[in-house]
This record gives C-alpha cells, structure tokens and sequence, in this order.
C-alpha cells in the first residue's frame, strides 16, 4: 500500500470513525513529541506542543496508530494512553 492509497495527493483530510484526520498528521504529533520532549524547550513551549499532541490523539487513535505502535517514553506513553 502506498500513501496515495489512503489519501490521494488532491485530498486534504479523511473521515475515521466520526473524526476528521488531516494529511500530516502523524508528522505534526512526531514534531510536537519533539518539542515536549526537548529538556530546552522552555515551559510555554512544552505546554503548546501537549495541546498540540492532546489535539491529534483522537485522530490517530481512530486511525489505529496506537494499536501497532507505542511510546517508548513512559510519559508519552500516558498521555496517549488517557485520550483513548
């Protein structure tokens, strides 16, 4: 299967069990991780990018992200947990 497969290069967004998932999803949660993960991200930072990553949780967890993949930061691990 290939990306275009599941989202077409026209095709912004998906519908997933009742939630809509936009294309780059899984890329904004990668780089938000990394920002509230970052021990030099100050708290502001930190705080923008757990919304952030609180924000995409429903989507991926619909998507099934979750159900083949976890967190090796036990941290992350709960947050991703507690929006299930």
């Amino acid at each position: 299967m290939q990306p275009h497969d599941i989202l077409p290069d026209h095709q912004n967004d998906v519908q997933v069990k009742g939630l809509t998932v936009r294309k780059g999803s899984v890329g904004a949660f990668l780089a938000s991780v990394r920002d509230w993960q970052d021990p030099a991200s100050d708290a502001a930072t930190r705080a923008a990018a757990e919304a952030d990553l609180r924000s995409l949780l429903p989507g991926l967890h619909a998507l099934g992200l979750f159900q083949v993949l976890a967190a090796r930061d036990p941290a992350l691990q709960r947050l991703i947990d507690g929006a299930a």
